[in-house]
C-alpha cells in the first residue's frame, strides 16, 4: 500500500464535484494508505460551510458531508510536532504555516503530498521540498 498524504483541497473532491474529482476519488481505492496532519479536520470543515453559505448544501446535508468524511481511513498526525518545521517551510517558501504543516509530514514521513491546490505546488521551488509535493 503506497503511504500519501492529502490535503483539504483533495479531500473536497471527495465530496463535490469538481475538476479532477475522479483523481481523486480514485485515491479511495484501497491502494493508499492516507495520512494528514490534524488540520485536515478543520480546513475541510471550512470548506464545506463555505460551500454551504454559497447556497449549494443545506445544513443538513453539509453534517452529513462531514460526518462521511470523519468516518474515512485517514491516519492523522498532530500538528504540535509539526509547528517547528513548518513555520521554517513556510519562512523559507512564502507560504502559510497551514500549507506548510502538511509539508513538514510529507518531509518528516518521506512521503509524497498530494494537493490541488496549484498556488501551493507552483510556490514550493526549494528542490529538497518540492520532491515532496505532487499535483493531484
Amino acid at each position: 500500500m503506497k503511504k500519501i498524504i492529502v490535503d483539504a483541497s483533495v479531500a473536497a473532491k471527495w465530496f463535490f464535484p469538481e475538476d479532477d474529482s475522479a483523481k481523486a476519488l480514485s485515491l479511495l481505492n484501497g491502494k493508499h494508505e492516507l495520512m494528514a496532519p490534524d488540520l485536515l479536520y478543520s480546513e475541510f470543515g471550512n470548506i464545506v460551510w463555505k460551500i454551504h453559505r454559497r447556497g449549494v448544501v443545506e445544513a443538513g446535508d453539509a453534517l452529513e458531508i462531514v460526518s462521511q468524511f470523519q468516518m474515512l481511513p485517514i491516519d492523522i498526525h498532530p500538528t504540535e510536532r509539526l509547528l517547528p518545521m513548518a513555520l521554517e517551510i513556510a519562512i523559507a517558501s512564502d507560504r502559510t504555516v497551514y500549507d506548510s504543516m502538511y509539508l513538514a509530514l510529507g518531509v518528516l514521513l518521506e512521503t509524497p503530498v498530494i494537493t490541488a491546490d496549484m498556488k501551493f505546488y507552483k510556490g514550493i521551488t526549494d528542490a529538497k521540498l518540492r520532491k515532496f509535493v505532487k499535483l493531484l
